[in-house]
Formats: C-alpha cells, sequence, structure tokens
C-alpha cells in the first residue's frame, strides 16, 4: 500500500507545492511525541514487582475501557478550535486551545500550533485563488457579450449591406446561440442610422453607446462624454472566438486545479489526525476536522458553481449546445502510456545493436575506412550518417530529458503549452530515436553489401540521398501517421523561427531555436548534401566542387550565422514588445557567437595568419565567458550570491547539491571545444571523425542545459504560483481614471 505522504507527493500541483499542507512535517511532529512518550512512560516494575501477574491483561484491558470510556465523557474538552476574524482582509484565523491533558506536552503544542498554521494558510491561499478566478470570471463575461454585442452590430450591419466590414476586414462568423437564453444580459444596440458616417464609423458610434472603445498599438481613447470602460486592439474580429475560447479553458482548469487542491488538503488533515489520535491515544481529530470542514476551502462552493457556469456557457457558444462536445475540450483527456510503444522501443534498439556490430564487421572486412575508396566514402556516407546520427542523438537526450523532467515533477507541458493529448513523452521521444537510428544503420548495411557484390557505384551511392528523401517524407506526411500533431507543431515552429522577427515568440520558439545553434553541423551536412547532388558529384566523385565554388564558400557563412541571427531576431522581437534591458543583452550574446563564428571560418581559409589565430582566440574567448555568464546566471539561475545554497539558487530541485557544481564545470569545459578548430591536426579525411565526437559532444551539453534550463522555468513559475496560463484577450479593461 502506497504511504499517504507519497501519494500527496505524487498529486499536488506542483505550482502551488508550497501552499499545500506540510504532511511530512506534520508527521515528523508526530513522531517527536511518540518518541516523548516511550521515553517519559514510566517503568512497569516498581518495588516488590518481581514478575509478570496474571492479572496483568485483565488490568490493561480494563484500562483501555476506562480510558476509552473517559475519553467519550470528555471528548469536547480536549481541544477547542476557535476562529477569530482578520479585520483588514476578512480572513478566517484558526488557534487551537488545548485542555489541561495537554499542558505540559510540549510536542502537542507544537504540532497544534503547525497544524494551526497549515489550515490558516491552505484557507488563505485559496481564498486568495478563489477570489482571482473570480475576478477572472467576471471579466471573460464582460468580454463575451462585448462581443455578443458586436456580433450583433455586424448582423444588424449585414442586413442593411451585403457585406460589412470593419477596417477592410471580413465580419466574424455568428457563432452565439439563436435564443440568446443565457446568463448575459440582451444588449440593445442600435446603428446610426445617418448617412454621413461611414460603416466604421458607424460600428465604433453603436459600441461607444456601450462603453466599448477601440484603441490602435494600446493606446486609450477618451470621449466628450464620458470616459471609456474597456478597449480593443484593432484586430482581426474572427480572433475573437480563439482568444475568448481559450481563456475559458484556462479559467475551467484553474477552477479544477483549486478543487484538487481542497479535495488533497483535506485529505491531509483526515490522514494526520488520525495518527495524532493513534499516538496520543485520545479523540481530538472529530473537533479538529469539524473545524476543517467549517473553514472556507471546504466549506464555500462558488468554485463549484463558477464550474457549473463556466460549462453551461462553454456549451451554449462555443459547442452548439453540446455538453459532451463542450466536456471535451474543458477536461482533454491525456493520452495514455501504450506498451506497444515500449515493446518496439526494445525491438529497435535490439535491432540497432545488432545492424551496428554487423556494420563494424562488414567495414572492417571490406576495408572500407582504411582502402581506396575512403575518401568517396567519407564524402558521400559520412554526411548523411552524422545528419541523421547527430538527429538521434539530439532526440535521445530530449527523451532523457522528459524522463527527469516528469521524475521531478516538473510541468514541461504546460511551460511548453502543449496539449496533453498530443505531448510528447520520453517513450515516444526513445521510439523516435531508435527508429531513424535503426533505419540509418541498416542502409549502411546494405550500402556495403552491395559495393562488396560488384553493384553499379552510382545507384549504390544514390542510397544515402533516398534516406534523406524517405527523412523529408516522413515529416511531411499528411496521413494521421507517427505523431502528426507533433511533426506539424515542429513545422510551425521552424516557420516562425526562419521567419524571425515577424512572428510573436513563445517560449517553446527560443527553446527551439536555441537548439538549432547546437545543431550548426547538421545544417551544414545538409548544406553539402545539397552541393552534392546539385552537382551530381556522387556520379563524377569531384567532390573538390563544393569546396571551390564561391557560392557555396559564401554559403558555409550564412549557414553557420543563421541559427544565431534567428535567435537575435528573436530577442529583439521580445524587446519590441516588452522593452526589457535583459533582451538586449541576451541578443548581444548571439551577435557575438556569431562575430565568433565568423572568425573561426575564415581562419579555417588562412591557417597560417597569425592576426586571424589572434582574432579567433580574442572573439571566441569573449564569447564563451559571455555565454557562460547567461548559462549560469540567466537560464539557470544559479550563481546568486545571496543564496542559502552556495552559488547556487535558494530552490532546487535536484537534492544533491554537487550535482548542479558538476553539471556548471561540465558546460564550462563542453564550451570552450572551439578550440579544436585551431589546432592543426585536422588534415585529410580523418579530421571528420574528431569533428563528429565534437559536434556529438555539444548535442549532449544542449541536451545537458535543456534540463536546467526549463528547471529554472518551473521554479519561477512556482514562485508565482502560476499553474494556469494566461490568455490575452481581445478587450482591454480601463480604470475610471482613462
Amino acid at each position: 500500500m502506497v504511504k499517504f505522504s507519497k501519494e500527496l507527493e505524487a498529486q499536488l500541483i506542483p505550482e502551488w507545492k508550497d501552499k499545500f499542507v506540510n504532511y511530512r512535517d506534520l508527521k515528523k511532529e508526530i513522531k517527536k511525541m511518540k518518541v516523548s512518550k516511550i521515553i517519559s512512560k514510566p517503568s512497569q516494575h516498581t518495588d516488590g514487582d518481581f514478575g509478570v501477574s496474571i492479572f496483568d491483561s485483565i488490568r490493561f484491558f480494563a484500562k483501555k475501557i476506562s480510558d476509552k470510556f473517559q475519553n467519550s465523557e470528555n471528548e469536547t474538552d480536549i481541544i477547542q478550535v476557535k476562529c477569530k476574524s482578520i479585520e483588514d482582509g476578512g480572513d478566517e484565523l484558526y488557534v487551537t486551545d488545548l485542555s489541561q491533558l495537554f499542558n505540559e506536552e510540549d510536542e502537542v503544542k507544537r504540532f497544534f500550533e503547525k497544524l494551526d498554521n497549515e489550515l490558516n494558510k491552505v484557507n488563505h491561499f485559496y481564498k486568495e485563488r478563489e477570489d482571482g478566478l473570480h475576478k477572472k470570471r467576471e471579466n471573460l463575461n464582460k468580454q463575451l457579450q462585448t462581443i455578443l454585442d458586436l456580433n450583433q452590430i455586424f448582423n444588424k450591419r449585414r442586413q442593411k449591406n451585403s457585406m460589412p466590414s470593419l477596417n477592410g476586414r471580413n465580419s466574424p462568423r455568428s457563432w452565439s446561440s439563436p435564443d440568446r437564453s443565457s446568463s448575459f444580459s440582451e444588449s440593445s444596440i442600435e446603428l446610426a442610422e445617418s448617412p454621413e458616417m461611414s460603416e466604421t464609423e458607424e460600428v465604433l458610434a453603436a459600441l461607444e453607446k456601450n462603453g466599448v472603445y477601440f484603441t490602435d498599438s494600446g493606446t486609450r481613447t477618451k470621449t466628450k462624454n464620458g470616459k471609456p470602460k474597456m478597449a480593443m486592439k484593432i484586430d482581426s474580429p474572427a480572433s475573437f472566438e480563439k482568444k475568448i475560447r481559450g481563456a475559458f479553458m484556462e479559467l475551467y482548469k484553474g477552477l479544477g486545479l483549486l478543487r484538487t487542491y481542497s479535495s488533497l488538503n483535506m485529505t491531509a488533515f483526515v490522514k494526520i489526525m488520525k495518527k495524532f489520535d493513534k499516538v496520543s491515544n485520545q479523540n481530538a481529530s472529530e473537533t479538529y476536522l469539524k473545524a476543517v470542514k467549517g473553514s472556507h476551502f471546504i466549506s464555500s462552493d462558488k468554485v463549484v458553481r463558477m464550474m457549473d457556469e463556466v460549462e453551461s456557457i462553454f456549451a451554449k457558444h462555443f459547442a452548439n449546445n453540446d455538453r459532451k462536445k463542450a466536456m471535451k475540450f474543458l477536461r482533454p483527456q491525456q493520452r495514455k502510456a501504450s506498451h506497444m510503444v515500449t515493446f518496439f522501443v526494445g525491438l529497435f534498439t535490439g535491432c540497432f545493436v545488432s545492424l551496428f556490430t554487423v556494420y563494424a564487421l562488414l567495414a572492417h572486412l571490406t576495408g572500407i575506412f582504411y582502402g581506396d575508396r575512403r575518401k568517396d566514402y567519407m564524402n558521400t556516407v559520412y554526411p548523411i550518417f552524422s545528419t541523421f546520427a547527430l538527429l538521434s542523438l539530439h532526440l535521445f537526450m530530449h527523451g532523457c530529458n522528459l524522463f527527469m523532467w516528469k521524475s521531478k515533477r516538473i510541468n514541461y507541458n504546460f511551460i511548453f503549452e502543449s496539449s496533453p493529448k498530443t505531448a510528447l513523452t520520453y517513450r515516444d521521444a526513445f521510439l523516435m530515436c531508435t527508429t531513424f537510428m535503426t533505419i540509418l544503420v541498416g542502409a549502411l548495411v546494405i550500402h556495403l553489401l552491395l559495393g562488396a557484390s560488384g553493384y553499379p557505384q552510382g545507384p549504390m551511392d544514390a542510397i544515402p540521398g533516398l534516406l534523406l528523401l524517405l527523412a523529408f517524407s516522413m515529416l511531411l506526411c499528411p496521413l494521421n501517421i507517427f505523431y502528426r500533431p507533433t511533426r506539424y507543431s515542429f513545422i510551425r515552429i521552424i516557420r516562425n523561427i526562419v521567419c524571425s522577427p515577424f512572428f510573436k515568440v513563445e517560449l517553446v520558439d527560443f527553446f527551439m531555436a536555441d537548439q538549432l545553434t547546437s545543431q550548426i553541423p547538421l545544417l551544414r551536412h545538409l548544406e553539402t548534401i545539397a552541393c552534392n547532388l546539385l552537382a551530381r558529384n556522387f556520379r563524377t566523385h569531384q567532390y573538390e566542387t563544393c569546396s571551390d565554388v564561391k557560392l557555396f564558400r559564401e554559403l558555409t557563412y550564412v549557414i553557420s550565422f543563421s541559427p544565431y541571427y534567428w535567435r537575435a531576431m528573436q530577442c529583439a522581437r521580445r524587446w519590441f514588445e516588452k522593452p526589457e534591458g535583459e533582451h538586449l543583452g541576451n541578443m548581444g550574446k548571439y551577435v557575438s557567437a556569431m562575430v565568433a563564428a565568423g572568425a573561426r571560418l575564415t581562419y579555417h581559409q588562412n591557417k597560417d595568419d597569425h592576426v586571424w589565430f589572434a582574432i579567433v582566440l580574442v572573439t571566441s574567448g569573449v564569447a564563451t565567458i559571455y555565454q557562460l555568464y547567461w548559462d549560469f546566471y540567466r537560464d539557470w539561475g544559479l550563481l546568486r550570491s545571496t543564496s542559502k545554497n552556495l552559488w547556487l539558487r535558494d530552490n532546487l530541485i535536484l537534492k544533491n547539491k554537487s550535482i548542479y557544481y558538476m553539471s556548471m564545470a561540465l558546460n564550462a569545459i563542453l564550451r570552450v571545444t572551439w578550440l579544436e578548430t585551431i589546432m592543426k591536426f585536422d588534415r585529410g579525411p580523418e579530421k571528420k571523425l574528431p569533428h563528429f565526437l565534437l559536434d556529438s559532444l555539444e548535442v549532449i551539453r544542449r541536451g545537458h542545459w535543456n534540463f536546467y534550463r526549463l528547471e529554472n522555468e518551473h521554479v519561477n513559475n512556482v514562485g508565482k504560483y502560476r499553474a494556469v496560463k494566461e490568455v490575452p484577450l481581445p478587450f482591454i479593461e480601463i480604470d475610471s481614471d482613462g
């Protein structure tokens, strides 16, 4: 049977962990009471007692019956839980008075003091969250009512003209129910009949009668007759429904979390009081639990009523009065773990190990790495192999991160804003990784077998290209197979990154852009593959073409700069939306990385130039120090001099602090792998293998960085008790001061 402390740890809301009943601490107090009771218990054998009497058992049961009878008579006198009201906030403060029975027991006093503190903490937090959700619900009701009014305006306008528009945009579709019998009042909006007014002015005038005003670029607009109550940026009306629907879904999620919070804490109080009764041999739980049940977090029914209201509103306005359909949106089911995924992970892992062993033996027997065809083989097979190997390694590291995030209760789905129905699990990531590697090594084995059997060289060298074509076909496949939501989400994120800064930057966008900065070798391999295909080097075997053509040499600079440029543009976009110096500082980090990368590429072409050698040392050194500072202080939240944990931060997910110090040292070592580029041992085809090893270490460093980056984001969410995302609403409430 699972202990309740572990069950509570598994079910509690991670972002609200500090606001739950500290069950473990209360258990420790009960253990202290138990130990104190054993120590202070008088000896059973007094003077003149030389053995065990046959009447001891009778005396024992008689004492138990007597104690039970006395407890039942004096049950109300054991403890008294008093509730005091705080004048400032109207909160309740619970204080337990102990009877004379407990007055001399300090352990019991400390236990009830802590128990009262936990009850007051839970009550205060519950009321605070409940009030916040209530205000949010009222705001959403106003927003929805305003959109219904806006929809009615367009419907009336549609009756006058064939196609009403607002600033050249089409009107929103009618999505309110025909009968409009809801909790919202029926609006009476009349359009101005003046022929001198344009349709846009007519709509604005009608909205202003209801206290709703349009605002451009966030500026507030006042009128002659009054002050605005609500403002709206001129946006596509078709997006209003999506925003409001998402806001209602998040509101419902917050209400559900608060209800879970109430239920788990009530269970914790019941469990801890049962333990107290058992140790103290008293019946104090009934009195205390009666007070707990009368407290606000249990007695209040606001959350249940608000949930019922949200369900009815959502079904009416967003699901065509279909309650079952509405609940699919409000309570999305998480995808259950399939044993088939685990089976295929094991199967493909075994296949990969077997095929790789066969490949190593065949490569040794055919002498492919040290024979005459070594150069051709490294130019045709190596880029494809490196591309898929680096991608598979990145997936493997992501699977390890997903496993660690889940085991450490880091809410990565909430941070990435991914749907629980389609979000990848660590098993899925491992399945994708093993599938890629099995297909890759299988293709390599087939390539070697065909070469050993004397198959024509041209068609045989087309196998790597077919492998790449298969990968892109799987990525773009429209069929609902092989994680289509994840594939399409990946394409959308890549589009947002490439088109930076023209798209709004979310966390998942810049997180993926950071992954691309560690996959520059992969992008350069794709450039080499494209060059070989366009120049038909697989047939001519003149692989120097790509290095001799000036266009492809310049393209190498573009490929090396692009991930840093995209990331810098994302920082610029975030600064434009929210002018904070942190975004400019982060942009400077990627600009310095671009300068260092350009210097290393130029030095690679002029290795005997000592000036460029000095430039590489200076630019790469400055960029590395800049990156290490940002890794440790900004992205990981470490190096806090005022922290209770030396040079770390106050809140740590991992219990072993030494892991953080070792991680910082490892990250610093892997950050200076650029030193390999200024060494002169990389001559000939043999240089590709050390490069592949260093590229793999960079991918491992990035996967290692990812865990602490998301851990720090989770700690920030916990510090702000942020368990539900804030959905931007179409309307902005404005106070009476304008």
